[in-house]
């Protein structure tokens, strides 16, 4: 006898059968019970949640002679002759392959023929969304007004897709993902039923994997049972069949990856590589464990939240100790690009190598989250007494002048020895330099503070927001300050623009060029 697949093995025949839809489930119940069956019905929802089987169960119910709670009794000829696929009464149609108007045309012709068995003709259309505009025309007076022994069922993935006027005259209900505990439990169950003997660990991963589909997990476990055909079925070997990776190798690449570790990050992928393990699914569970490190960072009560062994746990507490979240958001919003690009990549490979060199090297990216990203190591290096380039180098424990440096305290830049003649000149007439600028330039400068860059430049910093964008994210505007500034002194003047985050302070950071140069300032009316 030819083998049947689970997921076709352990079809629900019966509403209690059902697990993880009950709101459906139960209006359709009390529906057939209180014999209030609408005409038309519209069930979406993403692939493996149960909408065609609801719809065949459903077929029966309607069709039933003698129905139990709303639920078809499976043993008269009606729901026997509807479980063999050999009813007329209930007519399947697939609209990714039968999609045209004609198709539609030939049903609404036999719309007119009453069922030779049972009170309704059911009419299940999968995919309805594949339908054609003109197909759907076709469908829609039929469906608006069907003789009051048709019943339509509308099964799609992608409710968007179909017209309002069409949802307008539909009963819609949406099906859930199910929950990995459902399918869990449902797992157990089954292979109960089976004898074959599988780790409580390994069905956990599985309905993980599943994401919400209790076919989906069915096919994985069918696909897992026959690599290890009459052994007992463990975590590990789950891993080896789907090409996936233990949480100990993410945790070592986190640790790699925040020691800017690039030689060791390559390395690790190589190990990977070589144990045949699928690189698109690596991406997608090294996102799930970052996402299990920001819940373990930001909240107190995750143990409902993440499902995961009390050793795994604290581990993985451990670990978020070790990253800030901004950081961990940034890596997130990383990995999850990548498991778009690296699906269809010809050299996965290197995508993701080039993904790993960039959260080691974030020097290499331009975008506001690696800027943040640097300025945090940045500030590590100065708390741990890194001397940084552009600051004067100052021995370990002791402030320039000597004098020794107070537990916490945070010392400020000192000012250079030597501020360039033309930078004097620009500070002592920057009202007046400022007050001849067109709006908004004008505005943004009476903002400015003053003090000096890398190479004794000027630079001025702003607070951060409009005014920082006008001269840095808008093209030419900070070539005509430049202009500006020469025509002012008549020598060359380049500036550096930098903006100043809310938390933190001017004096705690820069050097303030106005109250340190002896000056007279000439106030503008």
């Amino acid at each position: 006898m030819a083998y049947t697949a689970l997921y076709r093995k352990f079809r629900p025949d019966h509403f209690e059968d059902v697990k993880g839809q009950d709101h459906i489930v139960t209006t359709l119940k009390n529906q057939i019970k209180a014999e209030r069956v609408g005409h038309a019905y519209l069930f979406c929802g993403t692939r493996g949640t149960g909408k065609t089987t609801i719809a065949k169960i459903f077929a029966k119910a309607v069709n039933c002679e003698h129905p139990v709670d709303g639920s078809p009794c499976g043993e008269c000829d009606s729901c026997r002759a509807i479980a063999s696929g050999a009813s007329m009464n209930v007519i399947e149609i697939d609209a990714a392959s039968n999609n045209g108007v004609d198709n539609i045309r030939e049903i609404v012709d036999e719309v007119s023929y009453s069922p030779t068995q049972g009170r309704y003709k059911v009419y299940i259309i999968d995919e309805v969304h594949m339908l054609s505009i003109g197909a759907f025309n076709a469908l829609l007076k039929t469906l608006e007004e069907p003789p009051g022994y048709v019943i339509f069922i509308l099964a799609t993935t992608e409710v968007h897709k179909i017209p309002v006027t069409i949802l307008s005259r539909c009963q819609r209900y949406d099906f859930k993902r199910i929950s990995i505990d459902t399918i869990t439990d449902r797992l157990r169950e089954l292979m109960q039923t089976e004898n074959v003997e599988v780790e409580e660990r390994a069905l956990k991963y599985l309905a993980k994997m599943a994401d919400g589909s209790m076919r989906d997990a069915l096919s994985l476990l069918d696909q897992c049972i026959a690599f290890h055909f009459g052994q007992k079925l463990t975590y590990d070997k789950v891993l080896d069949v789907l090409g996936a990776v233990d949480t100990v190798v993410f945790s070592r690449l986190l640790r790699m990856i925040l020691d800017r570790n690039v030689t060791g990050c390559i390395m690790l992928l190589e190990e990977i590589i070589m144990q045949g393990r699928e690189l698109g699914q690596f991406v997608m569970d090294f996102t799930w464990y970052l996402r299990n490190l920001l819940l373990a960072k930001t909240s107190d009560d995750i143990e409902d939240v993440i499902d995961m062994s009390s050793d795994n746990l604290r581990n993985l507490k451990e670990e978020a100790g070790l990253v800030e979240p901004p950081v961990i958001m940034r890596y997130i919003r990383n990995f999850s690009e990548l498991s778009d690009r690296i699906r269809y990549a010809t050299q996965k490979r290197i995508v993701l190598e080039m993904a790993l060199i960039k959260l080691c090297k974030p020097a290499m990216e331009t975008n506001q989250d690696a800027l943040l990203d640097r300025i945090r190591e940045l500030e590590l290096k100065l708390e741990n007494g890194v001397v940084v380039a552009g600051q004067s180098a100052v021995s370990a424990g002791q402030t320039p002048d000597g004098g020794a440096y107070a537990p916490g305290r945070k010392e400020r830049p000192q000012l250079p020895k030597a501020i360039p003649e033309e930078v004097q000149q620009l500070v002592q007439r920057w009202n007046s330099v400022a007050g001849n600028a067109a709006q908004p330039m004008k505005q943004y400068l009476r903002e400015a503070k003053l003090t000096l860059g890398g190479d004794n430049k000027l630079m001025l910093v702003f607070p951060d927001g409009l005014a920082s964008d006008y001269f840095t994210k808008q093209a030419g505007n900070k070539e005509l300050l430049e202009r500006m500034l020469s025509d002012a002194i008549g020598k060359s003047v380049e500036v550096t623009i930098q903006a100043m985050q809310d938390d933190r302070r001017f004096e705690d950071t820069y050097v303030d060029l106005e109250s340190m140069i002896n000056m007279e300032i000439e106030e503008e009316e």
